[in-house]
């Protein structure tokens, strides 16, 4: 398969955001761990996804850097990360759970924080398709801010 310019999209009704569809098997990095704010009890919760992700052989970039989430999503969809974990205040909550967001779809689900590395390395090597995700966990429906 080839990859070019047609893996370059751009997202409907809004040109402004642009996003590089590569496959996730050969995406360089598998996915990104976005902390919703620089909380401090948000960072136990990015050293053991990032620890877990490791170990599992998920590459994966930490961007907690200022800016609203959905800039971040926009930056991590550019460079062509298939999938973003997301911290936020429902982490702190028992049982503690993430937010597993889709870069094509921009579906996202909630899966346990346990769980995460394995869905995460499943997706990346074709061993469960976003469907197969989709059914199994409950998704998550908040609107992403347009204001990127």
């Amino acid at each position: 398969m080839r990859y070019s310019e047609h893996n370059f999209k751009q997202r409907e009704n809004d040109e402004q955001r642009t996003y590089v569809s590569l496959p996730a098997i050969v995406a360089p990095l598998k996915c990104s761990v976005l902390p919703l704010s620089s909380n401090p009890e948000f960072v136990p919760f990015i050293k053991k996804l990032s620890t877990e992700l490791t170990k599992v052989d998920v590459s994966h970039k930490i961007d907690d850097s200022s800016g609203s989430i959905g800039r971040r999503y926009a930056r991590t969809d550019e460079i062509a990360i298939p999938y973003g974990i997301t911290i936020d205040f429902d982490t702190l909550k028992e049982p503690h759970s993430v937010t597993l967001r889709e870069r094509d779809s921009m579906g996202q689900v909630r899966i346990p924080v346990e769980e995460i590395a394995l869905v995460v390395h499943n997706l990346s090597y074709s061993k469960q398709s976003w469907n197969d995700i989709e059914r199994k966990y409950p998704k998550f429906e908040q609107q992403e801010s347009k204001g990127v």
